[in-house]
């Protein structure tokens, strides 16, 4: 069974356009990575990495990771333990991020459904979201499977490791002229 066959945790809620200055504030991008991770989204919800327990669930509205490229907006959450992110929409380069970071990404409609400290289940290879106290099922894009087994192996230079590992990928590829 896979270890993305259900995340499950605890609801942190946020509106729409939350930007890559928010999850990483460039005050602190030359500091480490746990010390940029301690002030993830305090702009907003001062207590959020403090609070924010491995599995839980970040669900936003539209346009989530807008801003600069900085892939460690992704880290920052993935840092702390954040098991997945749930939004209506994400911000391309963003959402490359985070799956190549290992962060697993949905896009998911109804996020009205999914109130503040509720407990959910996401099942991204399924492509569902469930409400603990209500039962309430919510369609989400599942993940394709080749992404799955790649966030499995903890993002993309894990995956390309164990493939060259497993001789998928030869070491060097040829040269052309």
């Amino acid at each position: 069974m896979s270890a993305l066959a259900r995340i499950s945790g605890r609801v942190f809620r946020f509106g729409d356009q939350i930007d890559t200055d928010l999850l990483a504030p460039g005050a602190y991008m030359k500091r480490p990575i746990e010390e940029l991770a301690s002030h993830c989204l305090e702009a907003i919800d001062p207590t959020f990495a403090s609070a924010v327990r491995p599995g839980d669930i970040v669900v936003a509205g539209f346009g989530f990771g807008i801003g600069s490229s900085r892939e460690q907006a992704a880290q920052a959450l993935k840092v702390l333990g954040v098991g997945c992110v749930l939004a209506q929409s994400f911000a391309r380069i963003f959402y490359r991020n985070a799956l190549n970071l290992g962060l697993p990404v949905l896009t998911v409609d109804q996020i009205d459904a999914l109130s503040p400290g509720a407990s959910i289940e996401v099942y991204p290879l399924d492509g569902r979201v469930r409400v603990i106290a209500t039962g309430e099922t919510l369609a989400c894009a599942p993940i394709p499977p080749f992404l799955i087994e790649m966030l499995e192996d903890g993002g993309l230079l894990a995956h390309l490791k164990r493939k060259m590992a497993r001789a998928e990928i030869p070491a060097q590829l040829p040269l052309t002229r």
